[in-house]
């Protein structure tokens, strides 16, 4: 039986995969701003992200100090390949709850008069 992701971790490792070499969390939180039309705070991602990395479905390693950045280095996510299943579960799970409900039948109904 497969662990369960939240739509965040969800959302979070298509980010990750996304971006790929640039998986920091800047771009990230651009990411899921264009993905979702939210605003993501800082503490939120990193918490997503210390929890897939306890999941073991992200890893991390510091990058290059630039000086833009004054010296500091950014902290790059990298999907690991039980990040990569536990995604390709989670859609697949989606294809099959989702099966023969299409979009018109979710429709709002018409309101009450």
């Amino acid at each position: 039986m497969q662990k369960l992701l939240s739509r965040t971790d969800e959302l979070m490792l298509i980010a990750v995969w996304r971006l790929q070499a640039s998986a920091y969390a800047v771009e990230i939180q651009q990411c899921l701003r264009e993905m979702t039309g939210e605003t993501w705070s800082f503490g939120s991602i990193y918490v997503s992200l210390e929890r897939l990395t306890d999941r073991e479905y992200v890893t991390s390693a510091l990058g290059d100090p630039t000086s833009k950045r004054g010296g500091r280095a950014k902290r790059i996510y990298t999907l690991t390949r039980t990040g990569r299943t536990a995604l390709v579960e989670i859609r697949q799970l989606q294809s099959e709850v989702w099966e023969g409900i299409s979009l018109k039948d979710l429709n709002p109904l018409p309101a009450r008069t």
